[in-house]
């Protein structure tokens, strides 16, 4: 082990709520492990109103952090799992991912049932704007991009916003909750409240450390929604999500994708063994791409 491990994290609350997580967990594994954090200010960081679709969704967070630990300026990354692109880059390995928190998405405002009619709802994800408008076509959207605490400060400009959970929990924030989201009303995004930490592929010295604080439940439940996302195409252009659960030796996996206005949306399931993750969401994908319709939406987006 180096004599100071050096962890690379964006330098919002939420993600030095993150990483200052994922430190304790190490040091309690490794209580003489002596720690640094390597803040790393990304290009969306820098560009707080343009809307993620426009940088290259999925991995605009994610990529200059890895290359803080493949330039070795950094010995392990520290992301929300929501944030990483499905293929890892060559040289890192996914060295681990810690229990999960409250997958849901909510709304900060207003209940969705006590939302007016054509009421104003911000959010800068295409997947909830398609979810919600789904169940409720009468809503109109708005661009809301920025760190946690900043969107909370701006509800008031709406009449409600839609925030992750699991970041107002770990912020100290879920008293600004009207509600949770279930499953059902809208599914999460792929690895949504789940952290993953990276690290050099052949680093033995740091690597089976960071394996120790692996959650083998939400391990499996974050492979099989990025298993998902993957057969779709990586970032696949139109409002998509994956959800799985264990129960008991089980996993299922539950996947979404849709329109941009929610006119038509594809969900369905599958079961199988825990063990099966990737495969398992790579086979609901298929389902819903070439059983499903799903293909043709994908071509009538492009």
């Amino acid at each position: 082990m180096p004599q100071t491990l050096r962890v690379a994290t964006r330098g919002s609350a939420l993600a030095l709520w993150q990483a200052e997580h994922v430190v304790g967990m190490l040091q309690a594994v490794e209580p003489s492990l002596a720690v640094e954090l390597v803040i790393v200010e990304t290009h969306a960081d820098r560009n707080p109103q343009t809307p993620i679709e426009q940088m290259g969704g999925k991995g605009v967070f994610a990529k200059e952090i890895q290359l803080a630990v493949l330039e070795e300026r950094a010995d392990i990354t520290v992301h929300s799992a929501k944030d990483l692109p499905t293929t890892t880059p060559e040289g890192l390995v996914l060295a681990a991912v810690p229990p999960r928190w409250d997958p849901r998405d909510c709304m900060v405002g207003s209940t969705l049932a006590d939302l007016p009619a054509g009421g104003v709802v911000a959010t800068g994800s295409l997947r909830r704007r398609a979810q919600l408008a789904h169940v409720r076509p009468d809503l109109r959207f708005e661009t809301l991009r920025g760190n946690v605490p900043t969107r909370v400060e701006k509800a008031g400009d709406f009449d409600a916003i839609v925030l992750a959970c699991a970041g107002l929990d770990r912020l100290g924030l879920a008293d600004k909750i009207a509600e949770r989201l279930e499953p059902e009303v809208m599914l999460p995004q792929v690895g949504q409240a789940a952290i993953a930490v990276e690290c050099r592929r052949n680093d033995y010295d740091i690597r089976p450390v960071v394996e120790r604080i692996e959650h083998w439940a939400t391990r499996h439940c974050v492979d099989a929604e990025r298993g998902f996302l993957s057969e779709l195409g990586g970032d696949c252009s139109l409002p998509a999500a994956a959800h799985a659960t264990i129960a008991g030796d089980g996993l299922k996996v539950e996947g979404m994708i849709s329109t941009v206005d929610g006119r038509t949306l594809l969900r369905e399931e599958m079961t199988g063994p825990a063990s099966a993750g990737a495969a398992l969401g790579r086979s609901l994908a298929n389902l819903l791409l070439h059983d499903k319709g799903g293909a043709v939406l994908l071509e009538s987006a492009s």
